[in-house]
């Protein structure tokens, strides 16, 4: 089952991560929390990991009328976009499908905040794709 949206870029990892917090600003997210995985991982278990960054995204609006909706909603809160280098040393961009993640309620009053949600990621994504292809010809 795919539950994520995504594109891959071409750039600097900081500044792939940039442009995406920049794109969910533009798009009414703000970034909760920003977890750095290859800094965690190295300080808790002396691991070396690629790469990867969790940025927990929420826009205030479509989540109080999810929450109305639906009070268990918080526990799939806030969204989830990942920026990760790969083995091959493009980014990539991944956020949750918002129309999978509130699936999980079965409740159709959400549907339509799922949607929005979506549609917003995408053009977060697009934003991304964009500004490293405008980045890389520069």
């Amino acid at each position: 089952m795919e539950y994520t949206i995504q594109t891959s870029v071409t750039g600097e990892f900081d500044d792939v991560v940039d442009t995406t917090i920049a794109a969910l600003e533009d798009e009414g997210f703000g970034v909760l929390c920003d977890i750095d995985i290859q800094a965690t991982l190295k300080e808790k278990i002396g691991e070396e990991y690629r790469q990867y960054r969790i940025l927990g995204a929420c826009n205030p609006p479509l989540a109080y009328e999810g929450l109305t909706e639906e009070i268990e909603l918080g526990a799939l809160l806030p969204c989830n976009v990942i920026v990760y280098e790969t083995d091959d040393g493009d980014i990539v961009v991944s956020a949750v499908d918002p129309k999978q993640l509130v699936g999980i309620a079965d409740n159709d009053a959400l549907d339509s905040i799922a949607t929005e949600v979506n549609e917003r990621f995408e053009r977060v994504l697009s934003a991304v794709t964009d500004e490293q292809e405008f980045t890389s010809e520069a």
